[in-house]
């Protein structure tokens, strides 16, 4: 009798190319496992110094509703997990924002927080080249509709476009997990590759490939 494909077999050329380029974990998951909460989006507005900031964040990205209804139509999803390089220093761990923003903040506290912010955004463009790599080995063997996510907001461009509107990389356009509504702890506990907060010293991040 002919044993079935499974999703291992099917997909295992993406987990080899995303841990060729580093990544520290991959999981196929089914598509339906992926968590959408309208409250991600609520976090996005409650305090993330990146909302209306990009055209790929909140309020620009879609709608929670309308991503549910796009999730609809895809049946499986690589889960990434890289490592980040960043170094998140203990007196900003549980204040890392403040540290940046807050006027009272010591001006060595300010100046870790805005090193870590740096390489994170550095790390995050990196991931961001990976991601669109896996998609494009996903479409080329025959999955079109393959759509990757960003780890957080995008990094493309200095400054982003927010007033014409009109992206300078729309081919390389992608939107953040968070931003589409989807709870990466849920979602990411439930297939065996959990992330902690506090964060750890050198934080995970978290990409998503859609693959139709």
């Amino acid at each position: 009798m002919k044993k079935s494909k499974t999703k291992t077999d099917e997909f295992g050329f993406l987990m080899d190319k995303a841990r060729e380029a580093g990544a520290a974990d991959v999981r196929i998951i089914a598509a339906d496992g992926i968590i959408v909460e309208d409250r991600v989006r609520l976090k996005c507005r409650s305090g993330c110094p990146s909302y209306g900031k990009y055209l790929t964040c909140p309020p620009h990205a879609p709608e929670i509703e309308d991503f549910r209804q796009y999730l609809r139509d895809y049946r499986t999803a690589l889960l990434v997990k890289f490592k980040s390089t960043a170094y998140l220093d203990d007196s900003i761990r549980s204040c890392l924002f403040s540290s940046l923003f807050d006027p009272g903040a010591q001006p060595a506290q300010k100046e870790k927080a805005a090193r870590f912010m740096k390489e994170n955004s550095d790390n995050s463009r990196y991931i961001h080249r990976i991601m669109l790599d896996l998609e494009r080995a996903a479409f080329n063997a025959g999955y079109p509709f393959a759509v990757t996510t960003i780890c957080g907001a995008c990094g493309l461009c200095e400054t982003c476009n927010i007033a014409t509107g009109i992206c300078n990389h729309p081919t390389m356009k992608r939107f953040s997990p968070e931003g589409l509504g989807i709870n990466v702890v849920k979602t990411t506990a439930n297939a065996g590759m959990p992330i902690r907060f506090p964060a750890p010293d050198n934080p995970g991040r978290i990409a998503i490939l859609l693959i139709d």
